[in-house]
């Protein structure tokens, strides 16, 4: 596959007569600088009439399958020994997944796009300096994911490693926050931004890693919209038969007074003032023996509302099931306990329960077992298959879910 990915961006080139010019490397030198890699991916999903309406909608549709694809191809170039160029190609729905409905819906093809364009430099030791348009990776956003959505701008980040310590800084002048496919007010906040594509954003960050402990503190700025902090600690300790992975994190929004954001969080949180600070700490544990591996995490959200995040599946939310998903509403509590084994080299199975505690919406849990096949290092499937329940609710339906991903 990757051969042959090469080998077509060669013939393109020299379709459009670049390789000819005097400035162009030989064609053997263009081939061996090109690195291809990627991932193709189908999902299917089928919700059984699945909380409608309520926060527990996250992912989600009523009574619905669809059929979901999405295939990433990233190319990087060596130019020099200084700089590389790399680009992404996403075929999909905009920079996400494509969508297809199974119930009397006709074969549909997808779209393609250029979802990243950049060159990097690191001509300096320790240095690492990216500009153009590229995925914004923050502890707020999702800059790549094999089937989400994925947060992009143009602009510049920067990256410096010196010993345990590597410091971040980052600017970009267009996004697509307020642009992406998500519409439900649960799945995705930048959602219901509006066209905030346009503002600023600017993040500062550090990073140190030492005894098996790593710490990190984020600061970012989206002009006119709001303020907002970071502060996570991550550990890893092996005690011999047991090793553990402890996690904690505590994130703050402060939106601006005349923010877009002020409707989106009074809608979320149910908070009086919309203006007041959003906030949401969690902290977790993984532990592994043997074959066995569990998993605990717990969080809350602050008084006023816990709207911290972009994207739902970023590092200031929590999103480490199914459907139960940090929503940004208020006075929240959110528990994730699930427990696996690798019974052969390359099944696994588990079972997972997820709940959000709701003051003022029903509380809804999930539940369900999950089984992986590992065929080979590039190719993975999994089935799932459980129940999501809501509280004082008719709305209860099973769930499942059936993902194939292949990686180059």
């Amino acid at each position: 596959m990757t051969k042959f990915v090469k080998m077509s961006l060669v013939a393109a080139v020299a379709v459009t007569g670049l390789s000819t010019t005097s400035f162009a490397q030989p064609l053997e030198e263009a081939i061996k600088n090109v690195d291809v890699s990627g991932t193709v991916v189908y999902r299917y999903n089928d919700y059984e009439d699945q909380a409608r309406g309520s926060k527990a909608s996250a992912a989600g549709d009523s009574d619905s399958a669809t059929n979901n694809y999405k295939i990433a191809v990233n190319v990087s170039s060596k130019v020099n020994d200084d700089i590389t160029a790399n680009t992404r190609f996403i075929i999909g729905s905009d920079n996400g997944e494509a969508s297809l409905g199974t119930s009397n819906a006709s074969d549909t093809n997808v779209n393609v796009q250029l979802s990243e364009v950049n060159f990097t430099y690191t001509g300096v030791q320790g240095l690492s300096l990216t500009v153009g348009k590229q995925g914004i990776a923050t502890p707020w956003t999702v800059a790549r994911d094999s089937m989400g959505n994925e947060t992009t701008g143009t602009g510049a980040l920067a990256v410096y490693s010196a010993g345990p310590v590597t410091l971040v800084g980052a600017y970009f002048n267009q996004t697509n926050i307020g642009k992406t496919l998500d519409g439900e007010v649960s799945a995705d906040i930048s959602s219901l931004y509006g066209e905030v594509g346009s503002e600023d954003i600017y993040v500062l960050g550090a990073m140190a890693s030492f005894a098996g402990i790593t710490l990190d503190a984020f600061y970012a700025n989206l002009d006119n919209e709001f303020d907002s902090y970071t502060i996570g600690v991550n550990g890893s300790f092996d005690l011999g038969a047991v090793k553990l992975s402890p996690f904690a994190r505590y994130s703050q929004l402060d939106p601006d007074s005349d923010s877009n954001a002020n409707t989106l969080i009074g809608l979320m949180s149910d908070a009086a003032n919309a203006n007041e600070d959003q906030k949401l700490w969690q902290l977790g544990l993984t532990a592994e023996m043997g074959i066995f591996e569990g998993f605990v995490a717990y969080g809350e959200s602050g008084n006023n509302g816990g709207l911290v995040f972009l994207d739902s599946g970023s590092a200031t939310n929590m999103d480490y099931h199914w459907r139960v998903t940090a929503d940004g509403s208020a006075d929240t509590e959110y528990l994730y306990v699930h427990a696996t084994a690798q019974v052969t080299d390359k099944i696994n199975v588990g079972l997972f329960y997820s709940e959000a505690d709701y003051k003022t919406a029903n509380d809804v849990d999930e539940i369900y077992g999950k089984v992986s096949y590992q065929m080979s290092k590039n190719f993975s499937t999994y089935v799932q298959f459980g129940e999501l329940s809501v509280q004082n609710s008719d709305e209860d339906g099973s769930m499942g879910r059936l993902n194939v991903q292949y990686t180059f």
